[in-house]
């Protein structure tokens, strides 16, 4: 009988602590989440454009290329024009010799603009040096969508291989 009651008491004493734990751990949890939203919604509105944000990483087929950036979009007051920057990064990841197959990053941008139906081939970058990377930045007027595709290129050549897919920075629609 005295075990019984020890192992009752135990019990009871265990659940107390839990019970008692867990809405601590719960209201730590939510705090922690609340100021890191509240500190990436600071960090978005301090950029002076009407809309910001970082994209990427997108790899080529084989992930051995790489592009990471930020995007910004500034409307006019009218709101019907606006510009947007393209900041980045493109990284070739290909260790390999050129005589082993080894290629170069090559990142392309496309754009379509109000009144326009299809897409134009505005931006590429091309980045030869394995571990290194490249730094970009360009404008566009008038966007209302942007996507990016990631390849390799060879070292001298002038068609992209290994391409991952499109993906879309902004789209008018997004805001």
């Amino acid at each position: 009988m005295k075990r019984l009651t020890t192992a009752l008491l135990a019990t009871a004493v265990t659940a107390g602590a839990l019970a008692l734990a867990l809405p601590a751990t719960a209201n730590a949890a939510t705090q922690a989440t609340t100021a890191a939203t509240a500190a990436t919604a600071v960090t978005a509105g301090t950029s002076g454009y009407d809309y910001d944000d970082y994209w990427g990483p997108y790899l080529s087929a084989n992930h051995r290329a790489k592009a990471t950036g930020w995007i910004g979009v500034e409307w006019d007051r009218h709101q019907r024009s606006n510009e947007v920057h393209v900041r980045g990064k493109l990284y070739d990841l290909d260790h390999r010799t050129y005589r082993q197959g080894g290629k170069c990053g090559y990142v392309k941008f496309q754009v379509n603009r109000f009144g326009d139906d299809g897409w134009s081939g505005s931006k590429a970058y091309r980045y030869c040096g394995a571990g290194g990377a490249k730094q970009f930045h360009f404008a566009e007027e008038d966007v209302r969508s942007i996507r990016v595709k990631v390849c390799q290129i060879d070292l001298r050549g002038s068609y992209p291989t290994r391409c991952g897919g499109w993906e879309y920075l902004y789209t008018t629609e997004s805001e």
